[in-house]
């Protein structure tokens, strides 16, 4: 039993244990922890994900699939902390694959429309430099940029 007090609950068209497999396959200490599928009691339904309830990095979530009527929308992300330029490499090519979209400052659209912020923890560090020449640089950089490049934040 989960002691996690609020759990992200993702609602997909039909597309829920794709996802849920997607996601567990990125991230490390990841895991399926159960599904629910709809019975003959849901017309259509049947057999699609009622709930699944998967853990990325030991943070729980719940998914539906729900039908048609809700979509993503980029008011509401999960920012993923990256240290290394391989692993932000990693998830913006694994995200974006199959029909993901990029935007700009680390952020994009995985397949099924949820919004992801792929940062480096040194990008907070660079922008509150207490050379505000130095923090203005950076951040003129990054608005350049869509996948976020440490390299290019550093020389900046």
């Amino acid at each position: 039993m989960s002691t996690q007090k609020i759990t992200p609950f993702l609602w997909y068209d039909g597309q829920a244990e794709e996802a849920v497999n997607l996601y567990t396959s990125l991230f490390k200490d990841s895991k399926i922890v159960s599904i629910a599928r709809y019975g003959d009691e849901f017309p259509g339904m049947k057999g699609k994900v009622l709930t699944a309830v998967f853990e990325l990095n030991g943070q729980r979530f719940m998914a539906i699939d729900g039908g048609p009527q809700f979509k993503f929308n980029e008011s509401m992300s999960f920012q993923v902390s990256c240290e290394t330029q391989e692993e932000i490499d990693f998830l913006w090519n694994s995200l974006i694959a199959d029909g993901g979209a990029e935007s700009q400052c680390g952020w994009l659209k995985d397949k099924f429309g949820l919004s992801w912020q792929i940062i480096p923890p040194i990008l907070s560090q660079l922008l509150q430099d207490k050379d505000p020449q130095k923090a203005q640089r950076t951040m003129q950089a990054m608005l350049k940029m869509r996948k976020i490049n440490i390299q290019q934040l550093k020389d900046a």
